[in-house]
């Protein structure tokens, strides 16, 4: 337990948590909805500082981040809790637990030494909501810089714009989580947060400070799979971020409170890139179908396909020095995988 940052005093022993955009009003003895900042005699305490309940080597594909480093290797681990309370969570047994503060005592220190003998490339806090452990995760990026590690994080973008700030000083790059095709108000009902706005500042301020930044985007049958939703979250981002940030549109597969909902087929996914290019993006993907040929990376001027994958694992990789091979052109993204 450690004392939070990104928060105000205010009356009666009660506190404002400025961690994330809903901005919670804590009582003294009471945490925020996230389940993991407690009021204790008037201070915020992160009660997740370093409480770690998943650890793993991934590939960094499986953020999903395809133009960072790909093939590289990355220490993940997350706490519990979340800002977000999902219908459809496929990590739901420790973004949702409330009841009591569990995981592994590891310090930032620790953390980091596991990277190094696990030779990985990079850190990612993900699993949950990284936002809402931003202390240990601050802390675990100070110490893997100094050890040339790069940070990203796996985010659903819904932080202050103070968080937003301090997060972009150390990250490296982010994946930012939209779900329902950009459907307005889809998260509002899904995701129980009161307004999805905050998540554009996000990646306004993560292209200010030059984060790498990748979107993904669940497609929901039947309440989140509109073309026409998909085209104006689609628009927003060529508009705003441009058309080289890579977006990704996943399949959705029935989870924790939403069972009764169908896959999204096949053909919805493959519509919404269609759009996609319609509208000027130059790297779209389809996630949760290996083999389907919407993983691959092609070059978006000749056509040539760079990067060849089934799932998480890459088949073939012909990007050289960031170019395509065969036209010459520039491809976006980080290409040097460095450990």
């Amino acid at each position: 337990m450690k004392e939070a940052l990104f928060y105000k005093k205010i009356e009666d022993k009660k506190v404002k948590c400025n961690l994330c955009a809903r901005g919670c009003i804590i009582e003294e003895g009471k945490t925020g909805v996230c389940g993991v900042r407690k009021n204790i005699d008037g201070k915020l305490y992160s009660l997740v500082y370093g409480k770690v309940i998943a650890l793993a080597i991934d590939p960094i594909e499986k953020k999903p981040l395809f133009h960072f480093h790909p093939g590289a290797r990355v220490l993940s681990f997350g706490t519990i809790g979340c800002n977000f309370m999902c219908e459809y969570c496929q990590n739901w047994d420790i973004s949702q637990m409330r009841e009591e503060i569990v995981g592994e005592e590891i310090s930032p220190e620790r953390m980091v030494e596991i990277a190094i003998n696990n030779k990985v490339d990079g850190i990612t806090y993900t699993y949950n909501e990284p936002t809402i452990f931003m202390e240990y995760a601050m802390d675990v990026a100070k110490i893997a810089k100094k050890q040339k590690f790069f940070n990203t994080f796996v985010s659903n973008g819904f932080m202050s714009e103070e968080s937003a700030e301090a997060a972009a000083k150390f990250l490296d790059a982010i994946t930012i989580d939209f779900k329902g095709s950009g459907k307005k108000d889809f998260l509002i009902k899904y995701a129980h947060i009161p307004s999805e706005e905050p998540i554009f500042r996000t990646l306004q301020i993560m292209k200010e400070h030059k984060v790498h930044i990748e979107i993904t985007d669940l497609i929901v049958p039947k309440v989140g799979d509109s073309i026409e939703d998909a085209r104006k979250l689609i628009r927003w981002v060529v508009e705003n971020l441009g058309e080289d940030v890579p977006m990704h549109f996943l399949r959705f597969y029935p989870a924790y409170r939403m069972l009764d909902f169908p896959i999204t087929p096949t053909e919805t996914l493959e519509k919404i890139i269609e759009v996609a290019k319609e509208e000027g993006v130059k790297y779209a993907y389809i996630g949760n179908i290996p083999g389907h040929k919407y993983e691959n990376t092609y070059c978006p001027y000749c056509g040539e396909l760079l990067i060849e994958r089934y799932g998480f694992d890459i088949l073939k990789n012909k990007i050289k020095n960031g170019k395509c091979p065969k036209c010459g052109k520039k491809i976006s993204g980080v290409f040097d995988v460095k450990h």
